[in-house]
């Protein structure tokens, strides 16, 4: 799978382990093929992906335990230009390691045996796993194995599980439920998702046999329940202070220099408890679908949404409102006089056109643009990164904080990126923030997108171009990274 967390710098080669049972042509076999490939990371555009180690388990869907398995490095073409520095600090694996390899032709019939006429299942197999193996068949000039049905537990368990675990990498997952630190290694990464994924199914079995206890929607009521009750019961209790540790027993936490706090919001959004597949969504999932909600609103679609230019802020007036949700995490959001943080800034220029580098879990891209932004609103995001970064180490969060604002040039120029979500619509997506064009006279036309044409964005967008931003503001934790990102509800780019 594709990883980009550093590890060891070197490993030993894995252990071959059983080797596969011979498996006639087509045949395939009941057993479940866990796999995962390591690659060499690419330098430049163009390069592909060189395999450097693949690692399978067979496993009975019956009893979920391991019966075969199977893992070898590969030799690439050139071990030199594929095994780069990068590459080793991803995964440990050295041109010393792969020199002495055997070619992927020499272990394709090993492979093609393990994986063909069997269920396919791994992490994120369907973007990257799989599409390495069918490359490295290719090259050969071998028709790749093929599967009769494929898991992949990366949209598996987002879907199912929630984001309890962050981002839901590997590596997140397995730090989620103390099954130590992902190697990324072949054969180790497909054993510790075969237990990730037994603990899932675990803990969505409790979930769904005691849905009066464990369901989301009996969590949150709870929680408010005795939110409101402790405060009816004691109105004079002291408010905790900024630097006081977490209490799980208080489901409200605000750190400001303003002392109220901001209730969240009722039920508003809930699932419906009579679905068993709802039933078991966690709080956390919960909250992050209404944030996108919240995030694919239009800028126009709602009366009360209300855009501040930076010299209409007072900071003093910002602050950041925590809702705990049960053992299962929390949801934050900035707040100033009570209501949800949005700013407005016109003339931003252009520093980086759109990015399409990284795709969401449905494999659209993610798209954003960097712009250049004046001081007086680098002043108001300086604020609230700072309290939001503060507020991270007071809960004690792992995650490495990702600073907002980036400086570029020899001027240390402040510049943010400014995300541009896309939402389903039927079987293609579109643009969730309203893009607009403004001519020379002054009249501003909303542009028709009827599926996502980054080509199209990408000639509005261009470097120096003038754009007037109008977006909120989401904090976000990932266990690896947490920040804040900028979420456009409008754009409104100048023509020349």
């Amino acid at each position: 799978m594709a990883t980009a967390e550093p590890s060891a710098p070197a490993a030993p080669p894995p252990p071959e382990g059983d080797a596969p049972a011979p498996v006639p042509p087509g045949a395939g076999g009941p057993e479940i093929a866990f796999f995962d490939v390591e690659t060499s990371v690419p330098q430049r555009a163009g390069q592909g992906y060189a395999l450097l180690e693949f690692g399978a388990i067979l496993v009975c869907p019956r009893r979920l335990v391991e019966v075969a398995s199977y893992a070898t490095l590969v030799r690439p073409a050139d071990p030199v230009a594929a095994v780069s520095a990068a590459s080793v600090r991803c995964n440990g694996i050295t041109r010393d390691a792969v020199s002495g390899a055997p070619p992927f032709r020499d272990v394709a019939d090993a492979v093609y045996d393990m994986l063909n006429g069997r269920v396919w299942a791994g992490h994120n197999i369907v973007r990257f796993d799989s599409a390495r193996i069918r490359e490295a068949f290719a090259e050969i000039g071998r028709p790749p194995p093929e599967p009769k049905g494929m898991i992949d537990t990366l949209p598996l368990l987002t879907q199912r599980f929630g984001r309890r675990a962050g981002d839901m990498k590997m590596a997140s997952l397995a730090n989620y439920f103390g099954l130590g630190k992902q190697r990324h290694r072949s054969l180790d990464d497909v054993r510790m998702n075969l237990e990730v994924l037994k603990y899932c199914a675990t803990v969505l079995f409790l979930e769904a046999s005691l849905p009066e206890v464990l369901t989301v929607e009996n969590l949150v009521e709870r929680a408010i329940t005795r939110s409101r009750a402790n405060a009816t019961a004691s109105p004079d209790l002291p408010k905790p202070k900024a630097n006081s540790s977490p209490d799980s027993s208080k489901r409200q936490r605000t750190v400001s220099p303003v002392d109220s706090a901001i209730p969240e919001g009722g039920n508003q959004g809930a699932s419906d408890p009579s679905t068993s597949r709802e039933s078991v969504e966690l709080v956390s999932s919960i909250e992050e679908m209404k944030l996108d909600i919240t995030t694919h609103m239009d800028a126009s679609s709602s009366g009360n949404s209300i855009y501040l230019e930076p010299d209409d802020v007072s900071t003093e007036c910002i602050k950041i409102s925590i809702a705990s949700l049960h053992q299962f995490g929390r949801r934050s959001s900035i707040h100033h006089r009570d209501c949800p943080l949005q700013l407005c800034c016109a003339d931003l220029k252009v520093q980086f056109g759109v990015s399409t580098k990284f795709l969401d879990n449905a494999g659209r891209p993610k798209l954003s643009i960097v712009v250049e932004i004046p001081e007086n609103l680098s002043k108001v995001l300086e604020f609230c990164d700072d309290l939001a970064r503060r507020l991270s180490q007071e809960f004690s969060s792992s995650s490495e904080w990702r600073p907002l604002i980036k400086k570029y040039g020899y001027v240390n120029r402040p510049t943010v990126r400014l995300n541009i979500p896309t939402t389903a619509s039927g079987n293609a997506a579109i643009y969730s923030t309203d893009i607009c064009q403004k001519e020379p006279s002054g009249n501003i036309q909303k542009l028709t997108f009827s599926n996502v044409d980054t080509t199209k964005l990408d000639s509005l967008f261009v470097r120096g171009s003038k754009v007037d931003a109008f977006f909120s503001l989401e904090l976000y934790d990932y266990q690896q990274n947490a920040g804040i990102r900028l979420i456009a509800k409008r754009l409104v780019v100048h023509s020349k």
